[in-house]
């Protein structure tokens, strides 16, 4: 028994299915059309469209693409953009740093 998915997750997952609905409605293309074009069955277009959790990944993604959006996916988690991650970074920083002595044998400093 899996645990139940916390309600924004599960609001998420609904927005995104409805974005999809429109996006597809928008493009004058059917559901089945969509299924064909990214590869599956139009029961799981259906399923995506209701936001289930069930829903593979890769459909979304596959919709993304003949949508022309998938470059919105690629900024998603851009580590440039990640401020939490950028600050527990920034928290481990050495306070200062020194110059390692020169090795002779090398010629490194």
């Amino acid at each position: 028994m899996t645990a139940p998915l916390p309600l924004p997750v599960t609001r998420s997952l609904q927005r995104l299915g409805m974005g999809v609905s429109l996006a597809r409605r928008r493009r004058h293309l059917s559901q089945q059309e969509l299924a064909e074009r990214i590869g599956t069955s139009a029961i799981t277009v259906r399923r995506m469209e209701a936001g289930h959790p069930g829903t593979g990944l890769q459909y979304f993604v596959k919709a993304l693409h003949v949508f022309g959006e998938l470059d919105k996916l690629n900024q998603l988690l851009d580590s440039s953009q990640d401020s939490i991650g950028l600050t527990l970074m920034d928290e481990k920083l050495p306070q200062r740093i020194r110059k390692s002595k020169s090795n002779s044998e090398t010629g490194a400093f």
